[in-house]
């Protein structure tokens, strides 16, 4: 538990670079949400929504800082079997949308188990790690099958970016923990052969979404059109930007789900080179932030805490970028702070409560 006297003084003693850099990136997302969302029926429902969702999240990290890590870290493994069972409810109940079971809908709302699950999987990790340090071959697996259940229920989904990410969080926490670097690359580069491998087994739309990766052209009115679009929108924005509200991309619908997984698009093209680098800029700076409150922290444990969050953000960060250039394969990640999505901004708001909580362990009050 945090070991201040009040609440004032918990806020007092956060990161205000961090925190500045959070609400900066997720009202511009919520300006670019508007615009996205102006161009059809719902005008700007997803942006009030979004909204809503900051408010439940704010919520969401007060609670997690003031709880604590250490607090959480003692009911870690019923959190990591909650979020097994989430996701096995998914398998087996959640309606198919677009090829995937992601979403458990509760009628008036739904949420993604999976969006959750990566708090479980960072808290597991670094429960784990802290007592079994992956220092031999014995205990580097032992990791390795800690984390395994969640990542494989993810893929059955199915549900590739998420189980990617979940991949670099084990892989990060890891490395954090002192695993020898030839146990990391023996993985890696099994994992890489293993990759060919694995093509039987993909659904038609994920095969055809990594063919069109290579060459969008192959089906541009099918499921290369949603790369083309984006890269016109994104090249359109030039230097300066069309401005806000004025990007045609997104207002007359050529863009395909501007307001989830293009919303980088909707801001390159609005703001342009010069808005799209001061952003990236933001993202740099929080990074760099999350970063160094990891190195802070004296606690093992906390480090591959802070480990496990950092490259969960930045993961989906490059992704999500990456996919709206054409530099990456679509996977359906969001932004994470800009893409619109209940769970994803709830999940990443608590990860920012427990990062928010180690940090004031780090702190040593004077008087």
């Amino acid at each position: 538990m945090i070991r201040f006297s009040s609440l004032k003084e918990n806020l007092a003693a956060l990161d205000k670079i961090l925190l500045c850099g959070v609400l900066l990136l997720f009202f511009s997302g919520v300006a670019c949400i508007y615009s996205a969302g102006s161009g059809s029926s719902q005008g700007g429902n997803y942006a009030y929504r979004q909204i809503f969702w900051f408010c439940v999240s704010l919520c969401a990290f007060m609670a997690a800082l003031i709880v604590g890590y250490r607090k959480f870290m003692d009911f870690t493994y019923p959190i990591y079997f909650t979020a097994l069972l989430l996701l096995g409810i998914t398998i087996l109940f959640a309606p198919s949308v677009k090829g995937a079971q992601r979403m458990i809908s509760l009628g008036f709302i739904g949420f993604q188990p999976s969006e959750f699950g990566k708090i479980a999987i960072v808290l597991v990790m670094a429960k784990f790690l802290n007592r079994y340090p992956p220092l031999n071959l014995k205990t580097f697996m032992g990791g390795l099958l800690v984390g395994i259940p969640a990542l494989l229920m993810v893929l059955k989904q199915p549900d590739l970016g998420s189980t990617l990410v979940y991949v670099a969080i084990i892989l990060s926490a890891l490395f954090v923990a002192g695993a020898p670097m030839k146990y990391l690359l023996s993985f890696m580069g099994l994992g890489l052969a293993i990759c060919p491998m694995l093509w039987p087994f993909l659904k038609d739309y994920q095969k055809l979404r990594l063919l069109v990766f290579i060459d969008p052209m192959r089906d541009p009115l099918g499921a290369g059109y949603n790369v083309i679009q984006s890269r016109i929108a994104v090249g359109s924005g030039s230097f300066w930007g069309k401005g806000f509200m004025q990007g045609l991309q997104s207002k007359l619908r050529f863009l395909p789900e501007p307001h989830t997984d293009f919303i980088f698009s909707v801001y390159a093209e609005e703001f342009g080179f010069l808005g799209s680098s001061i952003i990236l800029a933001v993202f740099g700076l929080v990074f760099t932030r999350m970063i160094l409150t990891g190195m802070k922290s004296h606690e093992i444990r906390a480090k591959i805490l802070v480990a496990g969050i950092t490259v969960w953000i930045w993961f989906q960060t490059f992704e999500g970028i990456g996919m709206s250039m054409g530099l990456m394969p679509v996977t359906g990640l969001p932004l994470p702070f800009l893409s619109y999505g209940g769970s994803a901004i709830l999940s990443i708001s608590i990860a920012l409560g427990l990062l928010g909580s180690i940090a004031l362990e780090s702190v040593k009050p004077y008087k």
